[in-house]
């Protein structure tokens, strides 16, 4: 009927209607987001320098140590691997408890290596078997004048070797060096911009972004055998050298025209 008819397509054209709506609102709601991000891009754009130089630049710091890590060890051989293992335990044992007699701190005495293996001879010949043992130590000083001392210690408590002695430094320290070492790093960095920049025909204004890329640490490291200290009964004797530590500066400057 036409009154039904009509109130029919009346209620159809409020739906259209106000689809219609919320289509128009979302698209010009993306058109207000699309402008700000442009917006933003256009502002960043902005704010970077027009002209901007580059370097890369190294700076260091050295230090005598204040930290001294010996590699000793112990070994032992026998016709089994258990027997080369009760041998170690024992040695371990008396090495230990004279470090630790002596004044190093437990907690500095650490097991670097470890292990027990058949040797070549045994597998070569037959009918004979013999095992080797080998159990190494780091023992960490924080008193490096007292190096020699600790290693007529550990020889005469029965160790067979002292691999290597290496002297480096604290964290405190360590960090200490590496900012003395970023300072020389930006000083070098500077002076690099200074002379790019006069061959370049501009004027340095400022940093604009900076950032490190690496940093090391150079112990010094010297090797010491336990004959040596067995040669004869004078104290052992070692010579210490310096620590650096290095690190790699990134630096992009603000230039403009001279």
């Amino acid at each position: 009927m036409p009154g039904r008819d009509g109130s029919c397509m009346d209620g159809r054209t409020r739906k259209l209607l106000a689809a219609l709506a919320a289509v128009a609102l979302l698209a010009t709601a993306g058109c207000a987001g699309l402008a700000g991000g442009q917006t933003d891009a256009s502002t960043t754009s902005e704010d970077a320098p027009e002209r901007t130089i580059e370097v890369s630049a190294g700076g260091e710091a050295t230090a005598e140590p204040d930290r001294a890590t010996l590699t000793v060890a112990v070994l032992a051989t026998g016709d089994s691997p258990e027997a080369v293992r009760q041998s170690l335990a024992e040695r371990d044992d008396g090495l230990r408890d004279a470090l630790i007699e002596w004044g190093v701190a437990e907690d500095r005495i650490r097991t670097d290596y470890y292990a027990i293996r058949e040797t070549r001879e045994s597998r070569e010949r037959e009918n004979v078997t013999t095992y080797r043992g080998e159990h190494r130590y780091e023992v960490v000083l924080h008193d490096v004048d007292a190096v020699g001392e600790a290693i007529d210690v550990a020889v005469d408590a029965g160790a067979d070797g002292v691999d290597r002695i290496s002297f480096g430094l604290s964290d405190e320290r360590e960090q200490e060096l590496r900012e003395e070492a970023l300072e020389d790093a930006m000083e070098n960095a500077d002076a690099d911009a200074a002379v790019l920049a006069n061959s370049s025909g501009l004027t340095v204004d400022g940093v604009y972004t900076v950032s490190t890329a690496q940093t090391s640490v150079s112990p010094y490291t010297t090797r010491y055998t336990a004959e040596a200290a067995q040669a004869g009964d004078a104290a052992t004797g070692v010579e210490t050298g310096d620590v650096s530590v290095s690190v790699d500066v990134r630096v992009v400057y603000e230039a403009s025209e001279a």
